[in-house]
């Protein structure tokens, strides 16, 4: 397949590995070209403006941070909105259901092809293990072929509705990953202080109720900070930002998930926000945090 690509963060890059490895052709952009440049040693094609990146393809793929980011590269000067023939646009940026529809909308109305957002969770390992989980809004008219791009790295691919609905469980998604976290930073805490041999927690709750990915992906992490981050405390806060906001447009309580948010803030405004999300496990331990601001300058 004839691909496009925009957007070469952590995520955006590993999928396009993914992408390549699988035999697609794929045209990469990104506002800086340094971090596309790796790409092009393993057969990606850079290209100087996301029109270019859409041009001939069989479809197009974002990957970027936020609805203002992905309205510049589909709507801007030289936008994907402007080449000719395009049929389909995958979003696997996570940004506000709302805004998205009136994204597809406004790509439908311009050139005739549909929006799909695809917001993933699984992280980088879940990128380069395959198995990311994929949850997909929007018209089912070029939904198959996009998924079949998408297999590439992703174990599991569900159709929940129409155009932002595949945004809006992402959000249900990322309340109970934050949550957990959060739930997680303080038992980290509440060990550390009752004299429990923290490096056990993870090992000794396996199979248990409390057992988790989370649990065992980012126990560790909190305890002694990795010099690579999976994933920012700041995208993490982004995300709940969205959350309670939509909740309290559709009058649903979140009383948990509003404390986590204000947990996340508190992180930030120590200087964590560009940190990985296990620095918030510095709000209960403040003893913690120059590790992570250590991981923020490697």
């Amino acid at each position: 397949m004839k691909l496009g690509f925009c957007g070469l963060g952590l995520m955006g890059a590993a999928m396009v590995q993914r992408l390549l490895k699988a035999g697609h052709e794929v045209k990469v952009w990104n506002r800086s070209r340094e971090k596309a440049e790796p790409l092009a040693a393993l057969g990606a094609q850079i290209v100087g403006t996301p029109r270019e990146a859409a041009e001939g393809t069989d479809g197009v793929l974002l990957c970027l941070f936020d609805a203002k980011a992905a309205e510049a590269v589909v709507f801007g000067a030289d936008g994907i909105a402007q080449a000719t023939g395009l049929k389909w646009l995958v979003d696997h940026s996570s940004i506000d259901p709302e805004a998205t529809r009136k994204l597809a909308a406004r790509l439908l109305e311009s050139c005739g092809a549909d929006w799909i957002d695809a917001p993933v969770s699984g992280g980088i390992p879940g990128v380069e293990a395959g198995t990311l989980a994929i949850m997909t809004g929007g018209s089912e008219t070029h939904m198959a072929e996009a998924e079949a791009a998408m297999r590439a790295y992703a174990g599991n691919i569900t159709h929940m509705g129409p155009s932002g609905t595949g945004q809006a469980t992402k959000l249900c998604n990322q309340a109970i990953v934050a949550t957990s976290i959060a739930a997680l930073a303080e038992a980290i805490g509440f060990a550390q202080r009752n004299n429990i041999n923290v490096d056990k927690l993870a090992p000794a709750l396996a199979g248990g109720w409390a057992d988790s990915k989370p649990l065992q992906i980012f126990a560790p992490r909190m305890i002694e900070a990795q010099a690579k981050s999976i994933g920012a405390l700041s995208t993490m806060l982004k995300d709940i930002d969205t959350l309670i906001a939509n909740a309290q447009h559709s009058g649903a309580p979140m009383p948990v998930a509003a404390s986590v948010q204000q947990m996340l803030r508190v992180a930030s405004a120590m200087g964590l926000g560009q940190a990985e999300v296990s620095a918030l496990v510095s709000v209960v331990l403040p003893e913690q945090r120059d590790a992570f601001l250590r991981q923020i300058d490697a």
